[in-house]
């Protein structure tokens, strides 16, 4: 079976089953928890229907060379827990790609520009490096963004992919966040950077760097489904960070630490700020 299929079809529900009630069960409502366990998968969803029903909700997910890996598994994995959803890994084409320079998992696409759907309730966006240099002046990428942002619900980023939104002009005037080496990037592109993991501006989301993605991806759960729903994923998928040091970010780490990082990726803060001021000044022509 399916990774997807599996995921839909076991985990979720049973953890609504037990997320129903909020209270220690009665001797008789154990003994009807215990008759439920034989119930077939549909009789239990039709319990939970206020929980999980809902029109289908089709999500849409650039992915491209040189994207992180992880900004794409993490909300993916939180995604693949929705029911009744249609996701597509959306590229200029369906040939596999490669994540890094040397790709030791590559990503297939299951949908080209031209056959994605031309709505969607989800148009999510992960990040780079030089992949995502290169995606912010491609043309090809960044139509295929702003068509399908018309009728997105929810526009969506993690990282650096921010950045790729608004090479597209889709973050102009709005509050966004990016990974903290290349947050002040935004204001080349029009934006309002806001150091915060996940902010909010109308229908604009988007996420600090890499593991935010699924603090990311929870939120905009909860606004596909609901709050409980959000949280059965995050306790199906176990997500309770407990991290061995407490350096996540550049206010908390050792200044060693930051200093190293800026030196290390100096050349890539110059190119983000570059690369934003050209695509800005595009967008305004």
């Amino acid at each position: 079976m399916k990774r997807r299929n599996f995921m839909q079809l076991t985990g979720v529900a049973t953890l609504l089953a037990m997320l129903g009630k909020h209270r220690l069960a009665s001797a008789e409502e154990k003994v009807a928890i215990s008759a439920n366990k034989t119930r077939s998968h549909e009789e239990v969803m039709n319990d939970y229907h206020h929980l999980t029903g809902g029109p289908k909700i089709t999500i849409v997910i650039l992915v491209y060379p040189g994207m992180f890996l992880q900004d794409l598994v993490g909300p993916l994995t939180v995604f693949e827990s929705l029911l009744n959803r249609d996701i597509h890994l959306v590229w200029k084409d369906t040939n596999p790609i490669k994540n890094q320079q040397k790709s030791i998992i590559p990503v297939t696409p299951d949908v080209s520009f031209e056959d994605c759907p031309k709505q969607c309730d989800v148009l999510f966006v992960p990040g780079g490096v030089s992949g995502t240099f290169a995606v912010m002046e491609d043309p090809e990428v960044l139509a295929f963004l702003k068509q399908q942002a018309n009728s997105a619900k929810y526009v969506t980023s993690v990282c650096t992919g921010s950045l790729i939104l608004g090479a597209a002009g889709l973050l102009d005037g709005y509050k966004a966040t990016s990974h903290w080496l290349t947050i002040d990037s935004l204001t080349e592109l029009g934006a309002e950077p806001v150091k915060e993991r996940v902010v909010e501006d109308r229908n604009r989301i988007t996420g600090a760097g890499v593991m935010a993605g699924v603090d990311l991806a929870l939120t905009i759960a909860a606004k596909l489904r609901s709050q409980l729903y959000a949280e059965s994923i995050q306790l199906y998928l176990e997500y309770d960070p407990q991290p061995p040091f407490d350096a996540g970010s550049p206010d908390k780490a050792p200044k060693e630490a930051v200093a190293f990082l800026e030196t290390m990726f100096a050349s890539i803060k110059d190119s983000a700020n570059s690369v934003a001021k050209k695509m800005y000044k595009k967008v305004k022509l």
